[in-house]
C-alpha cells in the first residue's frame, strides 16, 4: 500500500507575484536551503520510500607481490610451539591496517614423521605474499587436526590486542600439505565447511575415492613428481570416474635423472614446486581470477609451462584438468 501525504499549497501570492487567480505549486525544501518547486499538474502522488543500502561489507582480502616464483615483499612474523597441541608454527605478515581489510588463511600440513619446520620455504613464501599460515605439527590424514587449527585461529582472532585479532578470513580456508599432510587436506576439505580449497602436494588418497566423495563444488588439485612414488594414488584419485568437483592434477617433469629417484620424486610439490601452491591459494583464496588460465587451459603455465628454478630447461609442469566448464568463484 502507497503512503501518500497532504502537500500544502503556496499561492502565487505568497511567492511575491501579483495575480488574479491563485495557483498551487509544490514546494520541497532541501537541508541546504534551497527549494525545488513543481506543478501540481505534474505530479502523481507524494510518498516515502524505504531505501537499503547496496553497500558491499565484505572484508579486502590483503595479498603482496605477484611473483609466486620468489618470497613477496612482506616481513614474516613467525612463532614457533604454538597452535592447538603446541608443536606447530604460526607465521604471518605485519597485519594490514585498514581495519576492513583481512588475511587469507592456509592451514599446511607436514608429511609424515616431518616437522613443521622442514617446510619454511613454503611456509615463508606463503606469508610474506600476505597469507596466514598455520603448519600442524603432525598430520594423521583424517582432517582432524586441521579442524582443530582452525579453531584454533578462530579462538586468537576474537583476542583484543593480539596482532591477528579481527584479521583473518576464516570462512573460506586453504588446507595444503606434503604426502601424509595432502591428505590431511583432502580430508579437511571433504569433512570441514570453512575450508574452501585444498592443493596437495605428493599425495593421492589411498583408496583413491575421497576427491569423488567432494560433492560442493570446492576445487582441489594435487602436484606430484614423475619418479614419486605417490604417482599411483595422485592419477587414481584425480580420474575416478565419480569425480565432479573442478579439479587439476599436476605432474612436475624433467627432474634430476641421477637423483635417488630418477627425477622429481616425493619431495619434489612441496620444495620445488612451491610456485604451484602459492599460485593456486592466490587464484582461490586471493581473488585472482586471472590465474584460472594457469591451470585450466592448454597452454597454462601449470599445464604446459616451464618450472622456474628447475634442474634444466627440460624442467616442465605438465597438467590436466576437468570439470571447470560451468564453475564459478
Amino acid at each position: 500500500m502507497k503512503k501518500f501525504i497532504t502537500i500544502a499549497a503556496i499561492s502565487a501570492m505568497a511567492l511575491g507575484m501579483t495575480a488574479q487567480t491563485t495557483t498551487y505549486k509544490m514546494r520541497v525544501v532541501k537541508t541546504d536551503g534551497t527549494e525545488i518547486f513543481y506543478k501540481t499538474a505534474d505530479v502523481d502522488h507524494v510518498d516515502f520510500i524505504e531505501v537499503f543500502s547496496q553497500e558491499d561489507n565484505s572484508p579486502k582480502i590483503f595479498l603482496a607481490g605477484n611473483d609466486v616464483n620468489k618470497d613477496g615483499p612482506c616481513k614474516v612474523n613467525r612463532m614457533e610451539k604454538t597452535g592447538p597441541d603446541g608443536g606447530c608454527i604460526l607465521a604471518y605478515p605485519d597485519p594490514a591496517e585498514d581495519p576492513n581489510t583481512k588475511h587469507p588463511v592456509v592451514i599446511w600440513g607436514p608429511g609424515g614423521g616431518t616437522e613443521p619446520g622442514a617446510y619454511g620455504g613454503m611456509i615463508n613464501r606463503l606469508a610474506s605474499q600476505g597469507f596466514v599460515v598455520l603448519a600442524l605439527s603432525s598430520s594423521p590424514g583424517s582432517g582432524k587436526s586441521a579442524s582443530a587449527a582452525i579453531d584454533w585461529l578462530e579462538n586468537i582472532s576474537k583476542q583484543e590486542g593480539k596482532p591477528l585479532y579481527n584479521k583473518l578470513i576464516l570462512d573460506r580456508i586453504g588446507c595444503s600439505g606434503h604426502s601424509m599432510g595432502g591428505l590431511e587436506s583432502e580430508q579437511a576439505l571433504l569433512n570441514d565447511k570453512r575450508v574452501y580449497t585444498a592443493i596437495l602436494n605428493n599425495s593421492g588418497d589411498l583408496g583413491h575415492t575421497a576427491m569423488s566423495q567432494i560433492r560442493s563444488g570446492k576445487p582441489i588439485a594435487i602436484v606430484y613428481g614423475e619418479k614419486g612414488m605417490e604417482r599411483p594414488n595422485a592419477e587414481a584419485d584425480y580420474n575416478n570416474s565419480g569425480v565432479t568437483t573442478p579439479a587439476c592434477l599436476i605432474q612436475m617433469t624433467g627432474g634430476n635423472p641421477n637423483s635417488g629417484e630418477g627425477g622429481y620424486g616425493h619431495g619434489s610439490g612441496a620444495w620445488d614446486g612451491i610456485a604451484a601452491t602459492v599460485a593456486w591459494m592466490r587464484w582461490h583464496l586471493g581473488g585472482e581470477k586471472e590465474r584460472k588460465d594457469e591451470f585450466t587451459t592448454p597452454n597454462g603455465t601449470y599445464v604446459n609451462g616451464q618450472i622456474v628454478g628447475g634442474y634444466s630447461a627440460n624442467s616442465r609442469w605438465k597438467g590436466v584438468y576437468k570439470n571447470w566448464e560451468n564453475w564459478q568463484e
